[in-house]
């Protein structure tokens, strides 16, 4: 059920409106609730126009009094309609008086056993919804106390779904991107445009923070993008204070351009929520040894077991960090993924924020590789870009767990919707790697002996490696691990130690990303490989964090 809450000066004006017949929608409009059970209805008498004068001079009885004593308030109106969804059952006129009733004794209007409390009517004049309309000035002459009313029915009418075996619709925690209003969106829509202004300044925002290493980058950045208008505020001392952006051609009434803070964006792109981003981004040695995307991975991979283990700030810095990696992505890969990339960036970035307040600081590591990335040239070979992908896959699970976990309802479905979008770009973006390493599958006796080592070291999961397509390239890694001195028993087990694979709809490809990174490492000695191999035998078995083994489990469209 939704709620929408609004106010207004004319008592009649509404009434009007609630039992006006000739509306689209408005059929048989009748009371179904009241202050006290008496209120005359217009709806069933045969003279709507006097009964219709009586109830609204009945409701308006102690906003007149308080008038008299200059007490009563300019918007004296309140008015709620609460809607049902399509796939609910319909609710009898005896259910929709008992909704109505709780919602005002939630919201303040008229609290329960209060004799002072506002008055109010509950007008049902179509199957799927009802209007409350009330007063807000009590029988004591008081104005009703009825702040945060919309937080208070929202949470009210969550109850009240559980209660009557209703839709559970997805509720938020006030921490979402301001959407789009109507006018921005027909106004789009005029101007041929898929999205409206906000959202596409938002992607283009985002996306200048994930590349920049600094308040002076990120500024710079967006003064030198294409297509975007920047207005810079500073304090009388020169520093940056906050900015605005626009759209060239998207202008007010005075052909001004529309301006947008950036906390009017989204609430961590503000300069403030910026800088502290900024300021907790690990960096980048001169000359680097590892390859950014190699260390980006590395960082990404640790992020599920951070959800499972770590705090919940730290928990939601890694969020964070990782949402910037997917604004990044669209900058670095091929045109082909590039829109599966772009909507899962936009999707996540719902679901990189909640109330729990982040520490930055832990998630240093992936921003400095994710600033590396964007400085060096795009990868020609899409395994690096799969192999990222592979990796951000079980994080999106993760994430939906951990959300789900502290009941973060809108964070969950977009993290549903950022691992469509995933899965689509990883699928695309893996078939040519993954065909290039086939080519050179080793002799059969080499892939017999691989078979022998995978029923080995993944036993509950080797008929689904075996059987996987990407098997032959599976053993083509194995193969090239041993060449290059890595002992594919050990490489292989480490694959499987350091990630766990129950939530892999295709494990063979899960092993070969974590043993191609792990084989661009040099080959540890003779004498490593035993410490390794007594290291492995020594220590017990590391088992998944509860979070992750716990009900609710992801369905089995979101295994990859």
């Amino acid at each position: 059920m939704i709620a929408k809450i609004t106010g207004g000066q004319n008592t009649a004006d509404l009434i009007r409106y609630l039992y006006d017949t000739k509306k689209k929608g408005h059929t048989d409009p009748h009371l179904v609730a009241s202050w006290d059970g008496f209120a005359p209805d217009p709806g069933r008498v045969d003279d709507f126009d006097a009964a219709k004068r009586a109830l609204v001079a009945d409701l308006d009885l102690h906003v007149k009094q308080a008038e008299r004593l200059g007490r009563a308030p300019e918007k004296h109106v309140w008015h709620c309609s609460i809607r049902a969804s399509e796939s609910d059952r319909i609710l009898s006129d005896e259910e929709w008086a008992d909704i109505a009733r709780r919602v005002v004794a939630a919201t303040g209007i008229a609290p329960e056993g209060d004799p002072d409390g506002c008055r109010w009517v509950a007008v049902r004049h179509a199957p799927d919804h009802i209007h409350i309309a009330a007063t807000k000035v009590r029988a004591d002459l008081r104005t009703a106390r009825h702040w945060n009313d919309y937080l208070t029915a929202d949470r009210e009418l969550s109850a009240i779904e559980k209660e009557y075996g209703l839709h559970q619709v997805v509720r938020g925690d006030r921490t979402a991107a301001k959407r789009p209003t109507r006018a921005e969106q027909e106004k789009a829509k005029r101007a041929g445009q898929a999205r409206a202004a906000r959202e596409r300044l938002r992607t283009t925002v985002r996306t200048a923070v994930a590349a920049a290493t600094s308040t002076e980058e990120f500024i710079s950045l967006l003064q030198h993008t294409d297509g975007i208008l920047v207005d810079v505020k500073h304090f009388p001392s020169g520093d940056v204070r906050g900015y605005t952006v626009a759209l060239p051609g998207d202008t007010n009434g005075k052909q001004e351009p529309i301006w947008y803070s950036g906390s009017k964006l989204s609430p961590d792109l503000s300069l403030p929520e910026i800088r502290k981003r900024l300021d907790a981004t690990e960096q980048q040695p001169g000359p680097r040894r590892t390859n950014p995307w190699h260390q980006a991975t590395a960082a990404t991979e640790r992020i599920p077991h951070h959800l499972g283990y770590g705090d919940d700030a730290a928990a939601q810095a890694h969020l964070a960090a990782f949402g910037e990696a997917l604004d990044a992505l669209p900058l670095l890969a091929p045109p082909l993924v590039r829109p599966q990339l772009l909507q899962a960036a936009e999707a996540f970035e719902r679901a990189t924020r909640s109330r729990i307040q982040a520490e930055h600081q832990h998630a240093r590591a992936l921003r400095g590789a994710v600033r590396a990335m964007v400085r060096e040239p795009a990868p020609k070979d899409g395994a690096l870009l799969a192999m990222f992908l592979d990796a951000a896959i079980l994080v999106v699970i993760a994430a939906a767990r951990w959300h789900q976990l502290r009941r973060h309802d809108q964070q969950v479905a977009a993290a549903h919707q950022t691992l469509l979008h995933l899965q689509g770009a990883y699928e695309q973006t893996a078939a040519a790697p993954l065909a290039v390493r086939a080519q050179r599958r080793p002799p059969q006796q080499v892939v017999e002996r691989h078979i022998l080592l995978i029923r080995q070291t993944v036993p509950d999961h080797a008929e689904q490696v075996l059987e996987d397509p990407a098997f032959d390239a599976l053993t083509a890694l194995l193969a090239d691990a041993e060449k290059t001195g890595h002992d594919p028993k050990q490489i292989l087990q480490q694959a499987v130690d350091q990630r766990a694979l129950a939530d892999a709809r295709r494990p063979a490809q899960v092993l070969i990303w974590r043993m191609e990174l792990l084989s661009s490492r040099p080959a540890p000695s003779t004498r490593a490989r035993a410490a390794q191999a007594r290291s492995t035998t020594q220590r017990p078995a590391v088992s998944a964090p509860a979070s992750t083994l716990t009900p609710p489990q992801p369905p089995p469209a979101w295994r990859r």
